[in-house]
């Protein structure tokens, strides 16, 4: 079965021109078939206090009313991802950047109101990411670049975490593809102790997950994106990397961040 590597880029990335530009030179240089995800919560929110609007967060959820979603879609399916397809474009890497509108590619439901009222934000489920479509793109030649931008099927575009989207559509592509996701962001990866890089867990099981949240290895906002993990593997992706974007290319040794294998 045919490779495909889905990286996901945080703000930290997004955020600095000369880390982004970096990024971008090393992932085009990865082998094979791969897709971008990302989401720029950072600039949208600089965007919004320009524009006098301030970013409304509930336990660090953003809160996207009519005036946000304005703001994000302007951003993240505007200046970034044009941004980044131009730079991709650049060093050689024929990308396609696309919201979850353009080609039905991604279509979510607008998250129900339960005790808090997040706005227009979308979840997704399995039957979501359009992946026969995304498969026809990478056989074309093509890299998909993909923000956090989804819609509903009826004309409603919506806010959809970028975690949430590299997860699905990492699931969604193990019917093509062996596939394996990269979340890459600030940290090396999982630390036994958080102030210290050189204490990387190199390689983490299923099995060991539970173990090493009693012991506090594995704490606060790393749970979910844990279980999130966990949660692909067990649904078709060969493996999920989180790492540093600087070593990207470390993938090629598989020798990047930590790694969770089933």
């Amino acid at each position: 079965m045919e490779q495909l590597i889905i990286v996901k880029i945080g703000g930290n990335v997004i955020d600095n021109s000369a880390n982004l530009h970096r990024f971008l030179v090393d992932f085009t240089a990865l082998p094979g078939k791969k897709i971008i995800v990302h989401g720029g919560g950072k600039v949208a929110t600089e965007m919004g206090v320009s524009l006098g609007i301030e970013a409304k967060m509930v336990e660090g959820r953003r809160i996207t009313d009519i005036e946000t979603l304005r703001i994000v879609t302007m951003v993240y399916a505007g200046l970034i991802n044009k941004n980044m397809v131009a730079q991709l474009q650049a060093k050689g890497c024929n990308a396609i950047g696309l919201t979850g509108a353009d080609g039905n590619i991604i279509q979510a439901v607008k998250r129900p109101v339960v005790t808090i009222d997040y706005g227009f934000v979308g979840d997704l489920d399995q039957t979501s990411i359009a992946s026969d479509t995304l498969s026809s793109l990478l056989q074309a030649g093509l890299t998909p670049t993909l923000c956090a931008i989804t819609h509903d099927g009826d004309g409603q575009l919506l806010n959809t975490n970028a975690d949430t989207i590299a997860s699905a559509v990492a699931v969604a592509m193990s019917a093509f593809y062996e596939t394996q996701l990269v979340y890459c962001f600030e940290k090396k990866g999982v630390l036994k102790d958080v102030d210290d890089e050189s204490s990387l867990v190199m390689e983490i099981k299923s099995t060991e997950f539970e173990g090493l949240k009693e012991t506090g290895v594995v704490s606060g906002g790393m749970i979910p994106k844990l279980h999130n993990a966990f949660e692909a593997i067990k649904n078709g992706v060969k493996a999920v990397y989180i790492g540093q974007a600087d070593e990207l290319l470390q993938l090629k040794e598989n020798n990047f961040g930590t790694r969770l294998i089933s």
